[in-house]
């Protein structure tokens, strides 16, 4: 189905500015959330609590006198008797902290594979199976996310550690994405434990970045001597621009990125990828996100992705032809290799 152009135009509710890359779930333009925070943050926040009460999650992550610390991401909930965490997955219930983990879905993914980081990793170009792992849960509550059917949390999706084990044993890769592997990180680093010990098999991440250290360091080891990649999500450099897109903040996810540029050297181990919502992700954050980057390593690995339409900004377009390669010179100069992922979208939905 083609939507018309005017179907698309939504006006800043705080400026007054008329645009077709202004999301209308948003309700706000980049201008105002660059230079007015304070009331376009307000705005957003309202936006996600409205999101977030549709799945059935909590608001904001609980902080409860006397809740029970959950210290598996950086939103370190503090949950109250009767309380859900923020993932979803969490509760404390008379006094205890229970965690549905291995609510997830699995399957083969033949290679060689379209992965984020396919255009450079070696394991992307070999014949056999990467085991996609999808864990439901999530950090963060990006509006725009790709895969936002990791909030209809089901307890029947629940599998276990030794399903898991079987299953990688017809697979030369194993990748964790999401949602965020962050919230199931415990069981998840378990079950590449005991894969691992069968034989070595490339552990991957594909991740926004918010684990407790303690756990980013234990898959960043399983992945650096497995030879495998872990990917962060950078959804956006601006803090405020973070806020309003995802609900939450990304000190965690530049502060663990920098970490693992810092600590492990070599194999290709890092890589980013930035999703250029159009209207939101503009040149001006790839440039401070590429000068981030560039500022630990500049060889690591970058890539751009095209935005499709999706959840919450089904209005918004696919992101324009002009923007994708503005943004790609951009991070060319301070970053050796960049490279464009979806690139396919630009045709494919060529008349949206």
């Amino acid at each position: 189905m083609i939507r018309s152009e005017r179907s698309r135009i939504a006006k800043c509710r705080i400026c007054g500015k008329i645009s077709r890359e202004i999301s209308k779930i948003l309700g706000v333009c980049l201008s105002c959330i660059r230079n007015k925070p304070e009331e376009s943050l307000e705005i957003c926040k309202k936006v996600h609590m409205k999101v977030r009460r549709e799945f059935g999650l909590p608001e904001q992550p609980p902080r409860s006198n006397g809740g029970i610390e959950c210290k598996i991401c950086s939103n370190n909930c503090k949950i109250g008797n009767g309380e859900t965490g923020y993932c979803g997955l969490r509760r404390n219930i008379g006094g205890r902290l229970e965690t549905l983990e291995g609510v997830i879905t699995a399957y083969y993914d033949s290679l060689p594979t379209n992965c984020c980081a396919s255009w450079f990793c070696p394991g992307s170009k070999e014949i056999g199976y990467n085991l996609a792992v999808f864990p439901y849960g999530c950090s963060f509550n990006c509006l725009f996310c790709q895969n936002w059917e990791h909030k209809l949390i089901d307890s029947k999706k629940r599998i276990e550690i030794e399903d898991l084990v079987e299953m990688s044993r017809k697979a030369y890769c194993v990748c964790y994405f999401g949602g965020t592997p962050e919230p199931q990180l415990p069981f998840l680093l378990e079950a590449s434990k005991r894969i691992l010990e069968e034989r070595k098999v490339r552990i991957c991440w594909e991740w926004n970045g918010t684990g407790n250290r303690s756990l980013v360091k234990r898959a960043a080891e399983m992945s650096y001597e497995s030879g495998g990649i872990i990917k962060f999500d950078i959804k956006a450099f601006d803090k405020n621009l973070h806020m309003a897109l995802t609900g939450r903040p990304n000190d965690s996810t530049l502060e663990n990125f920098e970490y693992i540029a810092e600590n492990f050297d070599g194999n290709d181990l890092l890589t980013a990828t930035t999703l250029l919502v159009p209207g939101y992700i503009d040149k001006k954050e790839v440039e401070d996100i590429a000068k981030f980057i560039s500022s630990l390593n500049p060889n690591i690995p970058y890539s751009l992705l095209v935005f499709h339409p999706d959840f919450k900004m089904m209005d918004l377009p696919v992101t324009p032809r002009r923007l994708v390669y503005e943004c790609y010179s951009i991070a060319k100069k301070y970053l050796r290799r960049v490279n464009i992922g979806n690139l396919f979208l630009l045709e494919e939905f060529r008349k949206f």
